[in-house]
């Protein structure tokens, strides 16, 4: 079965999943109600109504049919004429005299490229009842992929294509007073890099206008109600949903979630720990999953001192790599272990034979791994289609991967981050004990938020009273989005529900088996209720 998302590790470990902000700022509110202030489905607002009333023109993508949305880009002030073109494809329903109407879904990111993940098969991880009875629908987020206009950060590129880290070129635990310069020196020229060739659309691409899209996109398919599923980023995105439109949501899967009530700090550390766990599980379990005689050691100890050593190896000197004349650093060897966290079954045995060349010496699989050029995220898109009140000119040509561009704009965005350097170098020590070099690569990556545009959205507890019951998929050894921010993101909900995934990997859905497979597939179809404590194995 084809995988719905992909990350980069470099990408995935430092920034990929930051809290999801509060109610939209320009949202409008009734008197209050009970002591809270009553949200007003800004549908009826007379100045989006021909956003709201776009009709969608389908044309033939291969075995897909496309379109394009408009959105305003300021939905303060829609009327001005800045406009985003986003990208939408959909697999029709296998079965359309039992369709149900339409299903939409994030990949992850954020940086994930709906379009491009259903035109790679993404449909393939819903069961065939929902495939059934639902049309799949997915769509390039503002700024992201295929959109139009789309972010860049061209400055500041490997040679690879991916965006470098703040951390890159730099020790992970970064001491002297040269080793903190150079660091916050790549940092600010990172986000100096993205307000230059982004700078006119790097405050419209939160998540929270990008549920506003959602909205216009679920009217645009002629639904009266959202079903929606959203791994990993995509929870952020189905969480916001929920807080600005919670009795528009007939249905809502996040799989993989994101615990908006964590700050910049709380939540880099909580990623940092998944990491580490994952990696500690991989110490443990690899013999189940790579194959007898694989590992880099024949015990979980053993394991576990091969990749300390390489640690402590690549921090003074680089793993030689056939052609080419850097070798594998420190931070190199972190991506590798971070990018192999995601899927285990099919990347463990790859990582136990990177691991064990580098341990006799070899770093040429290894930097292979941190290096992965596979389309990340997902991007593309096309189509056509728009609203009247702005024409939908054709969209230009998108980077050639702007998914390091979007997660940074967009987790910045969504996230409050510090000004100053101070309280990043402040949050290295906890960062160092908690998690290792886990930890100071993810404040370090932080870093870069501190030069872009931010949002008025704080951390904060759920607030989306009404909303139908929401189901909350978390995987008890998930490395990048932990599974207890899946139990505090189910108990936040109104009649929140929790799933347990009792396995290793990023999500579950599409990947965890049928127990999985079937609750939510019975949940998306029927609105069955997961049972209180449900668990998978």
């Amino acid at each position: 079965m084809k995988r719905v998302h992909r990350s980069r590790p470099a990408l995935a470990l430092s920034l990929a999943l930051l809290a999801a902000t509060a109610l939209s700022g320009c949202t409008a509110t009734a008197p209050e109600d009970g002591g809270r202030a009553v949200a007003v489905d800004p549908s009826g607002r007379p100045e989006l109504r021909a956003f709201y009333t776009q009709k969608l023109t389908w044309t033939d993508c291969g075995e897909l049919r496309c379109a394009r949305l408009t959105v305003p880009m300021d939905y303060a002030d829609p009327a001005d004429g800045r406009t985003f073109v986003l990208p939408v494809a959909k697999a029709v329903t296998a079965d359309p005299a039992r369709r149900i109407g339409a299903l939409v879904y994030n990949p992850g990111g954020p940086g994930g490229s709906g379009v491009d993940s259903l035109t790679d098969g993404g449909a393939d991880a819903f069961g065939a009842e929902v495939r059934a009875r639902f049309d799949i629908v997915s769509f390039d987020p503002r700024g992201v992929g295929a959109s139009t206009p789309a972010l860049t950060c061209d400055e500041g590129k490997e040679e690879g294509g991916a965006a470098a880290g703040p951390a890159d070129g730099h020790p992970l635990s970064p001491r002297t007073e040269a080793d903190r310069k150079g660091v916050l020196a790549v940092a600010e020229a990172e986000a100096g890099a993205c307000v230059a060739g982004s700078g006119d659309i790097l405050r419209h691409v939160g998540t929270r206008d990008a549920a506003r899209d959602l909205d216009v996109l679920r009217a645009a398919l002629g639904e009266t109600r959202l079903t929606y599923v959203g791994w990993s980023y995509g929870t952020s995105l189905g969480t916001e949903y929920a807080e600005q439109f919670p009795r528009r949501v007939r249905a809502s899967v996040l799989d993989g979630a994101v615990d908006p009530s964590l700050g910049w700090r709380a939540r880099a550390q909580s990623q940092a720990a998944g990491f580490r766990r994952a990696v500690d599980d991989y110490a443990t379990h690899c013999a189940d999953v790579a194959g007898d005689g694989v590992c880099p050691g024949a015990t979980p100890g053993e394991i576990r001192k091969v990749i300390d050593g390489l640690f402590a190896r690549t921090a003074r000197a680089p793993i030689p790599v056939d052609g080419s004349a850097s070798g594998v650093d420190e931070r190199m060897l972190l991506d590798a272990l971070s990018m192999a966290m995601y899927t285990p079954e099919d990347q463990w045995k790859e990582l136990s034979e990177a691991l064990t060349a580098a341990d006799s010496g070899d770093g040429t699989q290894l930097a292979a791994l941190a290096n992965d050029e596979e389309t990340a995220e997902d991007e593309d898109g096309g189509g056509s289609g728009g609203a009247d009140t702005a024409p939908a000119d054709e969209p230009s040509p998108a980077p050639a991967d702007n998914e390091g561009a979007a997660l940074l704009a967009v987790n910045c965005a969504d996230t409050p981050h510090p000004r100053g350097a101070e309280p990043y170098w402040d949050a290295l020590a906890p960062a160092q004990k908690a998690a290792g070099p886990y930890g100071t690569a993810a404040v370090l990556d932080s870093m870069v938020c501190k030069g872009l545009p931010a949002g008025p959205g704080q951390p904060h507890r759920v607030r989306a009273e009404g909303v139908a019951p929401v189901l909350v998929v978390g995987t008890t050894g998930d490395p990048a989005t932990p599974y207890e921010e899946a139990v505090s993101l189910a108990a936040q909900f109104p009649g929140g529900m929790l799933l347990t995934y009792e396995g290793v990997g990023h999500t579950a859905y599409g990947r965890g088996g049928s127990c999985v497979g079937d609750a939510v597939d019975a949940y998306l179809v029927d609105l069955r209720p997961v049972r209180p404590g449900a668990r998978c194995q």
